[in-house]
């Protein structure tokens, strides 16, 4: 660690200095090798990874079969560790090589859409679901999610949990900054059941893998220092979702960590929740 960094005049990157995800990151575009991407029998083809941006879609896809739509679909595991986001399949399909990636096969042409926001739009749209009355207050709440959320992961979780050593300025402020949005979300459902209101719609799928899992105490090991436990309407607000059966299964989807009963791989049938879990198939 050093005090005294002054920036040069042109920066050059170092890989040895990024920590433990550089591997994940690098200053310029495009594929670093040939890989197609794998295709299912199902509509909706899924490129993903359980991290909350991942779940977000996972969730949706799940409450939509849940309620009687046709959004069968396939998940298929991309290992960012691995360097799988950056083959030439995936980054036909999302030229930001970041996860989660869709193509939606169900029309004459196929269309692939990337931005986990933009996937929750396609879909609920698509089906006239999860939308809610309010769309002026959906809309705001969902950009709220996607400006918001870089704080608390790139911002807060990396200076807390992943940086090469402890940094005391950028872990004081980004704290602050998650607390603020803790905050915010807290005031507003002291009043509202969800987050538009009294209906259950993709604002809360977007923010619940960010937000509700850190008040659930499973953010970066962090819920003692952000002292969670104080924002009360957001753990109900949590607490709600959480035990809803369509957002325990898109959680397992993609998922690599935790109980292997809670690992679903990939996901190509309702069925595999109960036949293909990891702690079933090894």
């Amino acid at each position: 660690m050093t005090e005294t960094y002054t920036p040069p005049k042109v920066w050059t990157w170092d890989k040895a200095n990024g920590g433990e995800w550089a591997s994940l990151n690098r200053p310029i575009a495009g594929a670093t090798h040939d890989k197609d991407l794998p295709v299912g029998e199902h509509p909706f083809q899924l490129y993903s990874l359980a991290t909350p941006n991942g779940q977000k879609v996972t969730i949706l896809l799940e409450e939509l079969l849940a309620a009687g739509h046709a959004a069968e679909y396939d998940a298929w595991l991309i290992r960012i560790m691995d360097g799988d986001q950056f083959g030439s399949g995936f980054v036909d399909v999302n030229p930001n090589s970041k996860i989660p990636a869709l193509m939606d096969r169900s029309g004459d042409t196929p269309v692939r859409v990337f931005e986990s926001g933009a996937i929750l739009m396609h879909l609920a749209e698509k089906f006239g679901a999860f939308l809610g009355d309010n769309r002026p207050e959906l809309l705001s709440w969902l950009m709220w999610q996607m400006g918001s959320a870089p704080y608390l992961g790139g911002g807060f979780g990396h200076f807390y949990a992943y940086a090469p050593y402890p940094m005391e300025y950028p872990i004081n402020r980004f704290a602050m900054e998650v607390k603020r949005q803790l905050d915010v979300l807290d005031r507003h459902l002291a009043d509202n059941q969800f987050m538009t209101g009294a209906e259950y719609t993709i604002a809360d799928m977007a923010i619940f893998p960010w937000y509700g899992r850190t008040v659930h105490g499973d953010s970066y090991n962090a819920g003692e220092f952000l002292d969670v436990a104080t924002y009360k309407n957001v753990i109900r607000w949590a607490d709600e979702i959480a035990a809803r059966p369509a957002v325990q299964r898109g959680q397992m989807v993609n998922r690599t960590s935790g109980a292997p009963s809670g690992q679903l791989h990939e996901r190509h049938a309702a069925s595999d929740f109960e036949t293909k879990t990891q702690d079933k198939i090894g």
